[in-house]
């Protein structure tokens, strides 16, 4: 898996292009403050061990938000970091226990659209530990 997060003073989406059938059309933009943006990209081998991989992703997003000081996460599926993709249906998954997850532990959590793309708006502070990557 791939991870890059990017603390956002300012975050918001338009979705622009329905890409993917299985999953539900979404037309409504949304907006955030004070947030965790987690660009996730799936890779075809986390397909091997999927609980290990959601047990480092949740673990490495509640790194990130405490060291930036909020407990808003939006994750956002981003499949440009590597050169394999897991399925979407399998990426979704994970997405959909990690914000379980979080949101069990206090953590306000929202996905953007899956299978969308999507206009993007953020205001990014330039302060250490903004923009994290990971790989896992």
């Amino acid at each position: 898996m791939k991870l890059l997060m990017i603390y956002c003073s300012d975050f918001a989406y338009n979705p622009t292009i329905h890409t993917l059938e299985e999953f539900p059309e979404i037309k409504e933009s949304k907006k955030y403050t004070d947030a965790l943006v987690a660009f996730i990209h799936g890779e075809l081998i986390d397909e091997n061990e999927p609980k290990g991989i959601e047990n480092k992703l949740l673990k490495n997003i509640k790194w990130a938000a405490k060291k930036n000081n909020t407990r808003n996460i939006i994750l956002h599926s981003f499949a440009h970091l590597a050169e394999t993709k897991a399925s979407p249906l399998f990426t979704k998954g994970i997405f959909d226990k990690v914000e379980d997850r979080l949101k069990n532990a206090d953590y306000e959590c929202n996905q953007t659209p899956f299978g969308h793309f999507l206009d993007l708006d953020l205001q990014a502070p330039g302060v250490s530990q903004a923009r994290i990557f990971k790989s896992f």
